[in-house]
């Protein structure tokens, strides 16, 4: 399912054993998820010196294993294809394992802008060196929570549009560009798990 090429999704590619062998890699090691997911470091604070709860209250796990980059990899592909998008991707950031307790979430954002001015600087890394983030995905691990719902939005005449694709079940996928807008309503009962990754390409020229 598609809204006018704003995302892509899938119901039935991900089986439920595979979302908890990914969702259990957390363990005990959960950091707040108040970061800057590009450089890894934390949001500015407020004036109290504080973390600054406004744009995101979750915990993140950073996931490198190649099991989990070959099935999102095969996922993107298909993704790409299918939605029109073509675009030219050549790697992927780390994995981001997330986990949104009651009352958590994540405000509007976007996850990259796609052009030059956002591209890496490190040539010490060859998968991220001259890249920008160009295709976002987010897998639901589970479904045992109420809230949380993933909302994107759109804009038409300078008026934004707030559109709930269908991705409420335990392994559903969705696959957008990284500089679509879009959030993770609070988390209303329960605790909602997500694995997030990031691929990456060339800037559009």
């Amino acid at each position: 399912m598609n809204s006018k090429n704003t995302w892509y999704s899938f119901t039935d590619k991900l089986d439920k054993s595979t979302c908890n062998r990914i969702k259990d890699l957390g363990g005990d090691n959960w950091k707040d998820g108040r970061v800057n997911t590009r450089a890894l470091t934390y949001l500015p604070t407020d004036s109290k010196n504080k973390l600054d709860k406004r744009s995101r209250t979750s915990e993140i796990v950073w996931s490198y294993d190649q099991w989990i980059f070959d099935v999102v990899w095969a996922l993107v592909g298909l993704a790409n294809k299918n939605a029109g998008w073509n675009y030219d991707i050549r790697g992927a950031e780390g994995l981001q394992i997330s986990r949104y307790k009651k009352g958590g979430f994540y405000g509007f954002h976007r996850d990259g802008r796609n052009d030059h001015l956002s591209k890496y600087d490190n040539p010490n890394n060859k998968f991220l060196y001259g890249y920008v983030r160009k295709l976002s995905m987010s897998i639901l691990l589970n479904d045992e929570f109420k809230g949380g719902e993933f909302e994107v939005g759109t804009y038409s005449n300078k008026k934004c549009t707030i559109k709930k694709p269908k991705f409420n079940t335990k392994g559903s996928i969705i696959v957008f560009p990284s500089d679509v807008e879009h959030r993770v309503a609070p988390v209303t009962k329960g605790t909602r798990y997500s694995l997030v990754c990031w691929f990456l390409g060339p800037p559009f020229k």
